[in-house]
């Protein structure tokens, strides 16, 4: 675990001494990676809750004390 925030702390380092330009071309990358990770992960949640309810394991409700129950 300590190699790790070894690691990530030289990381942090290096990118801090980079020039400006450089930081706004790695800002852009990871908010782009970071937003495709995040699509990946709504499209398979998507698709996980398209299989539960072929399988027939969602339950939908508008009473407010069945729902309480179902948490």
């Amino acid at each position: 675990m300590k190699a790790q925030i070894l690691k990530f702390n030289h990381i942090v380092e290096t990118l801090y001494s980079l020039p400006l330009e450089e930081r706004l071309e790695i800002m852009t990358l990871l908010e782009h990676n970071i937003a495709d990770t995040r699509r990946s992960e709504i499209a398979n949640n998507f698709r996980q809750s398209q299989e539960e309810l072929k399988a027939g394991k969602l339950k939908f409700t508008s009473k407010i004390e069945d729902l309480k129950n179902m948490l």
